[in-house]
């Protein structure tokens, strides 16, 4: 580190401090004041040691009340000197002054440095006049007066370029945080629009064979059965294309809000079975209990645990596998079973486990999976928010 830095890290460190503890530094100053009225003490041990302990309030007030601590020294001050017990010659006067020129408006800056001039200058021409160099006297007391003074002001100045500093800082971390957003809010459309255009056109595409080719099977009268699985290619197509475009809005829109398009649930299994039956799956569904009071949330989770389960099975489970859906709603939670028959391996049907869990976490579910009797068996359990 080099001297600069580390002198700028001590002065860090000691504002630290003096913010954390300000008695301190009080205390540091008051100090060198009773060491100084030491002598008047010896000399005039009562009317001295009272001057002193009035002075010594002030010094702890002029952090929150500059300007009247000022004041309250300087009638004490007056008073001393009239009384003839000099205990700081003027010192707690200069003190003070300073802490009014760091931390009071111009205004009470000038009336303090009016006051402080014309107590001193009172104290040697007239309260105690001063015999012997008189002017080199007064040329001191001015000169500690502005320099008093232009400390103070140099600490104000000081102080009002560091809250620019950090004001500057704030406001560039600002500038920095929006770009940034900006930033992510374009990738974000250039993502969705190459999504849309790449995507968007082959599922389109193949919405429109299938639609063509069921169209083609059922104007020929075929008996081969084409028209159904080609029909429910189509209208899985379109379903696809209106979640990718809910998707893409979603991700065009940096608020965007999922729920404000509807969400799949529990009914639309009703949907979904078919079109995993058409791709050469047989599957059974059964469920008990009233699955359609739950909420929209608890039923997405459903819909998309099922959802995958299925797909697993499908890429998976091999040919010839079957598959058994199952749904039981208890008080205050759901189960999910979802068997199937198939040969997978284990580490092939944890691909889209991890989606299943993240799911589950959101309602304190618990999700089991794993290979079961003659196949591989998914069971989930998820809880009802109260």
């Amino acid at each position: 580190m080099s001297t600069q830095g580390w002198l700028v890290d001590r002065q860090a460190r000691v504002r630290a401090f003096d913010r954390r503890r300000p008695w301190v530094m009080d205390t540091l100053v008051a100090v060198p004041i009773v060491l100084i009225s030491i002598p008047n003490i010896i000399d005039k041990p009562v009317s001295a040691t009272i001057a002193t302990l009035a002075f010594l309030p002030t010094v702890y007030w002029r952090r929150k009340h500059a300007f009247p601590a000022f004041l309250v020294a300087a009638v004490i001050e007056t008073i001393q000197a009239l009384l003839d017990v000099s205990v700081t010659a003027g010192v707690v006067l200069l003190v003070l002054l300073f802490g009014v020129a760091s931390r009071s408006s111009w205004r009470a800056l000038a009336w303090a440095t009016g006051i402080a001039l014309g107590v001193l200058i009172a104290e040697i021409y007239v309260i105690n006049p001063v015999t012997e160099n008189r002017l080199l006297t007064l040329f001191l007391v001015i000169g500690t007066t502005v320099a008093a003074v232009a400390s103070g002001v140099a600490v104000r100045t000081r102080r009002a370029y560091l809250l620019a500093l950090e004001d500057r800082n704030a406001r560039l971390e600002v500038e920095r945080d929006q770009r940034a957003r900006l930033a992510v809010a374009d990738e974000r459309a250039r993502v969705s629009r190459e999504m849309h255009d790449i995507v968007g056109h082959h599922v389109s595409v193949i919405v429109g064979l299938a639609d063509g080719g069921a169209a083609l099977a059922r104007s020929r009268d075929e008996t081969t059965g084409l028209a159904e699985p080609l029909q429910l290619i189509g209208e899985t197509g379109r379903q696809a294309l209106a979640e990718l475009r809910r998707v893409l809005g979603v991700l065009r829109d940096e608020n965007g809000d999922p729920q404000l398009t509807p969400q799949p649930g529990i009914d639309d299994l009703d949907r979904l079975l078919p079109t995993v039956r058409a791709a050469g799956l047989p599957v059974t569904y059964s469920t008990s209990g009233e699955l359609h009071t739950l909420g929209r949330g608890v039923q997405l989770a459903v819909y998309r645990i099922v959802q995958e389960a299925l797909t697993n099975t499908l890429k998976h489970a091999g040919r010839g596998a079957v598959a058994e859906v199952t749904l039981a709603a208890t008080q205050g939670e759901v189960r999910v079973r979802v068997r199937d028959n198939g040969r997978g391996t284990p580490a092939a049907a944890n691909h889209g486990l991890v989606g299943m869990r993240e799911r589950a976490a959101m309602y304190d579910g618990v999700v089991t999976a794993g290979p079961a009797e003659n196949g591989w068996l998914v069971d989930v359990v998820l809880k009802e928010p109260s």
